[in-house]
């Protein structure tokens, strides 16, 4: 599980331009996110690390078009 959160982490803060206590709330907010799933019985680090992107993804607005800038014009 920690192998995942750091591959998250790593992953995360070469697209993300964030200062070290956004960084340190985010692994915060992911490694709990991530200590869920494991929990439920996810073992899959691979799966772990895309899930965590994609809730790291979802927590800044970049899947949301409106947030990421998307007008629609």
């Amino acid at each position: 599980m920690e192998a995942a959160i750091d591959r998250i982490m790593h992953t995360y803060d070469l697209l993300a331009n964030r200062t070290a206590a956004a960084s340190e709330e985010a692994r915060r907010k992911v490694s709990a996110y991530i200590q869920t799933l494991f929990e439920a019985g996810e073992r899959d680090p691979h799966r772990l690390t895309v899930c965590g992107l994609t809730y790291l993804r979802q927590l800044d607005g970049r899947v949301d078009p409106v947030k990421a800038g998307y007008t629609g014009l």
